[in-house]
């Protein structure tokens, strides 16, 4: 679905490249986690897909079209929330009555449900919304556009812990199973029961590229006694139940993916786990 193929690409006013000569390839039908450190281009990449920024090398084509030409074919199909954006001064009726036309699978039901499940009314005069009301508006409309893409950066910003429970299961029930979402994340516990898929970036590398049934068919994620860590620990750090450590896994019950486990790990260079395919 997305080929992003040897790009590089850096901003203005002497900044260090973002990329350089970076490929990456993302299938349909699921749920991406991108994860990095801060400057290592995990937003860069979401505008490079969507388009808004041009590589200066290299080609990204989603569905076999180039990105950077912005084609209608391609824009109806995908959807972006930015971490931070503004709303006009009109109301949510006039938002979607302005709006929907660009989209040919806009679902008013979807929408509706959506605002529901966040405990909003649709009755809303967009401008006088919180930072944490504007979000959950924003990603309501974008599961509502029905689009094959979804693109989300940092979704979980300026949301409270309510929120953050409501903003899984709105995501989780309303992903049709033709859709891809990608999220980029720093809150990876906000996301992980999500994903199906993790990327991990260090600039233009690729620490983790791989399927979430892969990484738990290999690993397991617990707390151990410091003391007596055992010969499988590939990486441990210390915390208030014990030692949370990453581990070979040697048969047992799979474990569910910490993410920052994963990442702190990876990050140590404890794992190189990429998609071969």
């Amino acid at each position: 679905m997305i080929e992003v193929n040897n790009v590089s690409f850096k901003y203005g006013g002497g900044f260090a490249p973002v990329f350089k000569d970076f490929s990456l390839s993302l299938g349909e039908n699921r749920i991406y986690g991108l994860l990095g450190k801060n400057g290592t281009g995990k937003s860069t990449l979401l505008y490079l897909i969507s388009g808004m920024l041009r590589p200066s090398q290299g080609t990204i084509t989603v569905d076999g079209m180039d990105a950077q030409k912005r084609l209608p074919e391609m824009l109806q199909e995908m959807f972006i929330v930015p971490e931070e954006f503004d709303f006009p001064a009109m109301t949510l009726d006039h938002y979607v009555k302005l709006n929907r036309p660009f989209y040919p699978r806009f679902n008013p039901e979807v929408l509706k449900k959506c605002l529901n499940d966040f405990e909003l009314s649709d009755n809303l005069k967009l401008n006088s919304l919180s930072m944490g009301q504007k979000k959950k508006v924003f990603m309501s409309f974008a599961l509502a556009a029905g689009t094959k893409l979804l693109l989300m950066d940092e979704p979980t910003n300026g949301l409270d812990i309510p929120s953050k429970t409501q903003f899984r299961r709105v995501v989780a029930e309303n992903m049709a199973d033709d859709r891809t979402l990608i999220i980029s994340t720093h809150q990876v516990h906000d996301v992980e029961a999500l994903l199906d898929h993790v990327i991990i970036m260090e600039q233009s590398r690729l620490l983790i590229d791989a399927e979430v049934t892969e990484i738990t068919d290999k690993y397991s994620f617990e707390f151990r006694n410091p003391q007596n860590l055992g010969d499988d620990v590939i990486y441990a750090e210390p915390s208030l139940q014990g030692a949370a450590v990453v581990a070979e896994r040697r048969g047992g019950e799979e474990t569910a993916v910490n993410l920052e486990l994963l990442f702190n790990a990876a990050a140590m260079g404890k794992i190189n786990l990429n998609n071969t395919k």
